[in-house]
């Protein structure tokens, strides 16, 4: 069921500066959906001198609750007319409910019960266990405080500035946290066999995809698990460092989801609503495409190329809605496509294809697998539609394994020839330079099972 709005919609949003690039309004427009609540959510860019005017003005213009992003978490605060204890302990505020009484809003951190959530999702607990925190940035802080407060042992700080590590460990105020020259990184591993580690420098951060703050394999060797606050791109390679090692690793994604259910969670207390792992995966589902650019999956390729087959697969194993373009055509027509091409001509089909994309990418249509009809990539306008609308993968067959798949259908319009081999040949000679120009990932199918090319687009997208 889409958002809908009207006089009884309860508005939340974000504030920041920048937002405009913000996946939270994906995590609370559809955690609206999936609760049914008369919700909606959206980003509000507040520039320098303008903070204390929004939130009297949010306020003031009755909206529900506010997430607080960069540059603003801290100078909330004094805006505030209650701020929670351990907000206030790290001196960050991310997150503000409406509170009547009071005539104002109060600031959490979910920040960090999203973090703590979000490891416990993963089956990661604290309490005795040792923490490796790399950096001493802004995530590095509340990470502190928060493995303290759940029961850490040790909590080793491992910075490149020195100095910053100790001003953490002093502004969380108890000897079990270590500060630490990350140059000195061995000696946590000569003492330390079994720990884990949080990532929350910016190095392998996109485009610095091939770096890692360590890159020494020994350190990874004793970490259990991995969590990088990078989610950009999903598997930084610290995280394949700590996974080669044999770690349970995670990216931040899960951190930036957990955050918006705490949140969503704090702003509808007055009606009890939990969010379920269940609800909270396959909005996971969604960022992970969101973060990969694979809004959709669309599969183009040629007639017989497997697209029909694979496509399901991968919308079952996914979860996702399948659309085959095709066929919505013919819904929408109510009539067959060699029909509609006796009729109207091909040239009348190919301007359907473009209006059903033009809708998808208008419409902002999300979370499917699509399956191409073999012409529509052929338009240049339809290929700049694709790539707005999603990832392309082009299914390659070569000619012979084409003919051996559709030798005997007589429903496509463009083999009713005499040599339909020789038909294929022309037609794909045409095509294949365009199929590539419109995919991000290409997959040879030949000799290939329909399951192994589903493992091959899912590992080629990284999700």
């Amino acid at each position: 069921m889409a958002n809908y709005t009207d006089g009884n919609t309860l508005v939340c949003g974000i504030i920041g500066n920048p937002v405009r690039h913000t996946m939270s309004p994906l995590i609370h427009n559809t955690l609206a959906q999936q609760t049914d609540t008369n919700l909606v959510y959206v980003p509000f860019e507040v520039p320098e001198d303008g903070l204390k005017a929004a939130v009297k003005g949010a306020f003031e213009l009755g909206i529900r609750g506010l997430n607080v992003t960069v540059p603003y978490k801290s100078d909330v605060i004094p805006y505030l007319k209650y701020v929670d204890p351990m907000a206030e302990a790290v001196g960050a505020v991310n997150t503000l409910v409406r509170d009547e009484a009071l005539k104002g809003y109060r600031g959490y951190n979910t920040d960090m019960t999203g973090l703590f959530r979000a490891m416990q999702e993963e089956g990661i607990e604290l309490e005795g266990e040792t923490v490796v925190i790399l950096g001493a940035g802004g995530v590095a802080r509340p990470t502190a405080h928060l493995c303290v407060n759940k029961g850490a042992s040790k909590v080793y700080i491992l910075n490149r500035t020195f100095e910053k590590a100790v001003e953490i460990a002093e502004d969380v105020g108890d000897e079990r946290v270590i500060p630490m020259d990350i140059a000195d990184y061995k000696k946590v591993v000569e003492s330390e066999k079994r720990y884990f580690v949080v990532q929350c420098t910016s190095v392998g951060l996109f485009p610095d995809v091939n770096s890692a703050v360590i890159e020494d394999k020994e350190f990874y060797k004793y970490a259990y698990a991995a969590l990088d606050v990078v989610y950009r791109p999903l598997e930084t390679k610290f995280l394949k460092l700590a996974k080669e090692a044999g770690a349970k690793t995670f990216s931040g994604l899960k951190m930036l989801l957990y955050q918006g259910v705490d949140a969503y969670e704090l702003w509808n207390a007055d009606r009890n609503v939990k969010i379920t792992k269940e609800q909270a995966d396959e909005i996971y589902k969604s960022l992970m495409l969101e973060v990969n650019g694979a809004r959709n999956i669309i599969l183009e390729g040629f007639m017989g190329s497997g697209k029909t087959t694979v496509s399901k697969l991968l919308a079952d194993r996914l979860e996702l809605e399948l659309m085959d373009t095709d066929e919505a055509i013919e819904e929408a027509e109510g009539r067959i496509i060699s029909d509609i091409f006796k009729t109207d001509g091909e040239e009348a089909f190919r301007q359907m294809e473009t209006d059903l994309l033009e809708t998808i990418v208008g419409e902002h249509w999300r979370d499917m697998v699509i399956s191409l009809g073999g012409g529509l990539p052929l338009r240049e306008e339809n290929r700049k539609l694709l790539e707005k609308a999603g990832k392309v993968i082009y299914l390659k067959a070569t000619p012979e394994t084409v003919y051996e798949r559709v030798k005997g259908d007589t429903t496509r319009p463009l083999l009713q020839t005499e040599d339909p081999l020789a038909r294929i040949k022309e037609l794909l000679s045409d095509r294949s330079e365009k199929y590539d120009a419109a995919a991000e990932l290409v997959i040879d199918t030949d000799g290939k099972t329909p399951e192994e090319i589903v493992d091959e687009i899912i590992n080629g997208l990284g999700i």
